[in-house]
């Protein structure tokens, strides 16, 4: 393969993932309008799951040894967090406000966050571009939930549900803050399944009163497609395209990549669903945007890898979404 191709692959992997988890947001909305937030959660992380196992033991990582005790635990501890609080916290959010809303706030702020953490514990030095960064994303996140609230009921839920996908943000920076920890010694595919399917399993006994209330033989075809694609691509396609293109280019160039999603997602909801910003959000969602992209990058790309066998140090949707680094 010439090298053009080989340098030019992992950023098509990474750049698929990213559509994937962008339109993930407006298709999870047109379940989430049919059935209960915490059931959505299930179908979509539990047949992540499913599909995560057999691409596990289709590819066999770390040469196919047995995972140990302390692998499952961190993994399964990284899921609690990752998987089971964070979709209860996200999917409650999306059944009070608009997909458009999550696809910029989640994305967004998990990076914002991440960084904001590791500029307090001194992991990283407080540079002028990065400060000016998160004060920059965090008036833009005043403004942005300012102009989602408002006097209506409609207005205040729509806060409401802003404020949960925040929530949802904040563990998700802390889910990736422990992916270092997580993946000491075990493979990232094998990681994120086993975080996936604890998670999973918490959510289906948490899910499980609200399911038997759900009359299944009056829920639409389309929402059952939805279900099906959520679970698959946004889910698990879109983590083992991750993780290579993590493991090919490294994660800061990956976390570049993270700042597409938010531009996929609200396009995808005003197309699909018909949502849109109100003039003070869309201001807001701006300057939010341009904060999050500064403090990561401290405006500039990362440097180009050289070595294609360098560490993986981060849960592959984890490094993505840090400056750390998925998200």
């Amino acid at each position: 393969m010439p090298s053009d191709a080989v340098r030019t692959q992992p950023y098509l992997l990474l750049a698929t993932t990213m559509v994937l988890w962008g339109v993930g947001f407006s298709s999870s909305k047109v379940i989430v309008d049919h059935l209960p937030h915490s059931v959505v959660a299930t179908l979509r992380f539990g047949g992540g799951a499913l599909a995560l196992l057999v691409a596990l033991r289709s590819s066999r990582p770390d040469g196919g040894r047995r995972a140990s005790l302390r692998d499952w635990a961190r993994a399964a501890g990284a899921g609690v967090l990752g998987v089971f609080v964070y979709n209860l916290l996200f999917f409650w959010g999306l059944s009070l406000a608009p997909a458009i809303d999550g696809s910029t706030i989640v994305p967004v702020m998990s990076p914002v966050l991440t960084t904001a953490f590791l500029l307090v514990t001194r992991r990283k030095k407080a540079s002028a571009a990065r400060v000016a960064g998160l004060a920059t994303g965090a008036a833009g996140a005043v403004v942005f939930f300012v102009g989602s609230g408002g006097a209506s009921d409609a207005g205040q839920a729509r806060l409401a549900g802003d404020l949960l996908f925040l929530l949802s943000a904040c563990c998700w920076a802390a889910f990736t803050l422990s992916g270092r920890r997580v993946l000491a010694g075990i493979d990232p595919l094998r990681a994120t399944t086993y975080a996936t399917l604890s998670g999973s399993v918490l959510l289906a006994l948490s899910s499980a009163p609200a399911a038997a209330e759900v009359d299944w033989g009056s829920v639409p075809a389309h929402v059952w497609v939805n279900v099906v694609f959520v679970a698959l691509g946004p889910t698990a396609v879109a983590n083992v395209l991750y993780y290579r293109g993590v493991h090919a280019v490294g994660p800061a160039s990956a976390s570049i990549m993270m700042f597409l999603v938010p531009v996929i997602g609200t396009t995808c909801s005003a197309v699909f669903l018909g949502e849109s910003f109100g003039t003070v959000q869309a201001a807001g969602a701006g300057v939010l945007l341009a904060g999050a992209v500064l403090a990561v990058t401290q405006g500039r790309l990362p440097a180009r890898r050289r070595r294609p066998g360098a560490p993986r140090d981060g849960i592959p949707r984890t490094e993505a979404a840090s400056a750390e680094p998925d998200l």
